[in-house]
């Protein structure tokens, strides 16, 4: 499991490098999206997970952000991803990278506009024993 970290860990912050949930108000996930953990491990006080996420057609994640970097791979559909001013700062499809920085001031929200499911595949580097998501209001769109 270790080499399988290992090997997760360095492909996607090489492909990163290359390319470079419940308060109120919050904007949950939709219905039918769904995360499984494939690989973790704590290394000096630092959380490391892979997850597989996967969302349906017409769903999204829910407005929120992250109190560590991530970094993903897109394996199935495509990702639209849209940061709090409501615009989209990029559309991923099968094979792209994406990283999302840390904090507050980096509230988005990940949806799957298309007509097939969307698989990613996340690295989440966070603080030791913090939460995947932080959840986060609407900020006004009129969309999530």
């Amino acid at each position: 499991m270790r080499t399988a970290l290992c090997t997760a860990l360095t492909g996607v912050l090489t492909a990163a490098a290359i390319l470079t949930c419940g308060s109120a108000g919050a904007t949950p996930a939709g219905p039918g999206v769904t995360a499984r953990i494939l690989a973790r491990t704590t290394v000096d006080g630092t959380d490391y997970t892979l997850r597989e996420i996967t969302i349906p057609p017409g769903q999204g994640t829910g407005w929120h952000y992250h109190d560590g970097p991530l970094y993903g791979v897109v394996k199935q559909g495509t990702l639209s991803h849209f940061d709090a001013d409501c615009g989209s700062d990029g559309v991923y499809r099968t094979g792209a990278t994406i990283k999302e920085p840390s904090g507050p001031d980096h509230v988005h929200i990940g949806r799957n506009l298309g007509d097939t499911p969307l698989v990613l595949e996340v690295l989440y580097v966070l603080p030791h024993g913090a939460p995947f998501a932080e959840d986060a209001p609407n900020p006004g769109c009129a969309f999530g």
